[in-house]
């Protein structure tokens, strides 16, 4: 991207920014971020509670404020202990990855910052000991509440307890809190997804969350399932319904606490962080051909997890996936994950900072600013994973994109379900254990979840985030970026595929050349498949049929023909 053309759109940013900033003047009282401290300056000294730090948002934050914010006092985190794997072993496995390598070359002794706190979501309230509770009154200056279930297809009632009660139970400790500043909640800009144009705005609940509650506290598991549809109406999933609820809840409270909310549309691997963006500082080497780019030390594209599109991106590599019901030119909303940690720190300053009268929504999307598409994406996922293969692949990466049911079922016929069939059969008369429709199975129902998303568009009004970049000083606009449009899809998608091979797959880069080496093997297998193929059909069908064989000369007739007048029209035109 030009120098001129990224001077061009931070004007346009910053206009945008001022015209937010002056609209907000009434709600937040007027202060300006010239005269606060800086989000560094800000966390300097700072007791922070955050929930979900163990999950992959959660991971995000924990190392942002640590590595960024250096002066940190202390953040405590809620941790459930798991059948067979203590509290403190769980916080000890995730420091231990590699997204904090860089902190731990910085500080050494960062772990001694991260105060575990025992905690269930699904118990009363939340199952903190009354020792914890007092600590937590005491001290804590900032909440991050990212803690949610993700599934789209949980039953109701559990994602009801864990998105919707577990987050009034949290606002309850939070007003206890002598010394809160600001309570942050991360939402996702699907929560109402039932509408096309999303505004920054909290709009009316599908139901009262209380009375939802109190009707289903005395239902059975079965009931609930059969009204889930009806009550969630117009929504994909309890996900979605569940947030909504959630959104309401929280804002129910804007009285008495300071409360940030925001929406991250389809969150995905890193962009610029954890790691240094290396190959932004070889300048020269940016011309290298691709082919030679994968002997670079790639470190961008942090992911951890099969979730959301990683799984998808995986399949298709895989050569799993060979089709995929979504529209081509619909918006793919991915978000960067760095790109909602920082925004999500740089609300938590704004928030404590400027007081606002009412809570605030930060819808963080990309659509809007810097649209990339879903056929775009699909281009360069297998363009990305043909560069560097992933090891032991099924079959060669050829994913396609349909929006069309029976064109997808016939491809899904074809593709997935008879090759697993051979597969297995094969397993099995080799004295295995058969498993490949086992994984087929579950691949179509990961992706029909998942079809509602990849079908539509949405338009997200995102003023309230161009107001708060205008807010941050140049340094903490380098510090916690959040610009999306500096965003390059075709780079960004390339570093996301290799970021599930190496952290997801934790497999070696040295090694691609022998997945090359094994890409090719498949491709002359299946040009032997293709060629056997037909020399049977020829053989059942052609051979012993003078209809077929008629059909057949014609067909080879007009084809010789066709070729014979494009080399003569190719000779006139000479």
């Amino acid at each position: 991207m030009s120098t001129d053309l990224c001077e061009g759109r931070d004007l346009d940013g910053l206009e945008q920014a001022t015209d937010a900033q002056t609209r907000l003047t009434d709600i937040c009282g007027g202060a300006t971020g010239s005269s606060m401290a800086s989000v560094v300056e800000y966390y300097a000294g700072k007791n922070v509670l955050i929930t979900g730090a163990t999950g992959f948002m959660g991971k995000v934050l924990v190392e942002k404020l640590l590595r960024s914010c250096p002066e940190v006092k202390a953040l405590y985190i809620l941790v459930r202990p798991k059948a067979g794997q203590s509290m403190q072993q769980r916080v000890s496995d995730m420091m231990k990855c590699k997204l904090f390598d860089r902190v731990r070359e910085e500080n050494p002794d960062f772990h001694q910052k991260i105060i575990p706190i025992s905690s269930e979501l699904t118990q009363p309230g939340l199952a903190i000991s009354p020792e914890d509770v007092e600590k937590l009154t005491a001290c804590i200056n900032i909440v991050f509440h990212c803690a949610a279930t993700i599934r789209f297809d949980e039953p109701l009632k559990h994602a009801l307890q864990l998105n919707v009660i577990a987050t009034q139970q949290l606002l309850s400790l939070a007003q206890q809190m002598h010394h809160l500043e600001a309570f942050i909640h991360i939402s996702t800009a699907y929560a109402n997804c039932n509408r096309k144009h999303i505004d920054e705005v909290i709009y009316p609940p599908p139901v009262e969350p209380k009375k939802l509650i109190d009707s289903l506290e005395w239902m059975d598991d079965g009931i609930v399932r059969d009204i889930t549809p009806r009550l969630i109406g117009d929504r994909p999933n309890t996900y979605t319904y569940t947030k909504a609820l959630a959104e309401y809840v929280v804002q129910q409270e804007q009285d008495k606490l300071n409360i940030g909310i925001i929406r991250p549309s389809i969150v995905g691997a890193s962009w610029q962080e954890p790691f240094p963006h290396k190959e932004r500082e070889r300048g020269a080497e940016r011309e290298m051909e691709n082919e030679d780019r994968t002997e670079m030390e790639q470190e961008q594209g942090w992911i951890d997890n099969f979730n959301g599109p990683s799984g998808v991106f995986i399949a298709a590599g895989k050569g799993i996936l060979r089709t995929m019901r979504a529209n081509n030119d619909a918006v793919a909303d991915l978000i960067p994950v760095d790109v909602v940690i920082n925004l999500t720190l740089a609300a938590g300053w704004y928030t404590a900072v400027h007081r606002p009268k009412t809570a605030l929504v930060y819808n963080c999307t990309t659509g809007s600013i810097n649209p990339f598409h879903w056929g775009e994406i699909e281009h360069h996922v297998m363009s990305s994973f043909k560069r560097n293969p992933l090891e032991q692949a099924f079959r060669r990466p050829n994913a396609n994109i349909t929006s069309n049911y029976l064109i997808n079922q016939y491809w899904i016929l074809v593709s997935h379900k008879f090759p697993a069939f051979i597969y297995d059969l094969f397993l099995r008369l080799s004295g295995q254990k058969p498993q490949m429709m086992r994984i087929f199975n579950r691949l179509h129902k990961a992706i029909s979840l998942l079809e509602y998303f990849s079908s539509q568009d949405w338009e997200w009004n995102s003023e309230n985030m161009s107001m708060l970049m205008g807010q941050l000083t140049p340094e903490d606009r380098k510090t916690f970026n959040f610009d999306v449009r500096q965003l390059n899809w075709p780079e960004y998608i390339e570093n996301y595929c290799i970021g599930t091979k190496k952290y997801v797959l934790n497999e070696d880069m040295s090694d691609i050349p022998a997945a090359r080496q094994h890409l090719r093997k498949l491709r002359n297998i299946r040009y032997t498949f293709n060629t056997l193929l037909i020399v049977f059909i020829w053989r059942v069908f052609i051979a012993r049929s003078q209809m077929a064989r008629n059909i057949w000369y014609f067909v080879v007739s007009l084809c010789f023909k066709f070729l014979s007048y494009f080399r003569a029209s190719s000779t006139l035109t000479i």
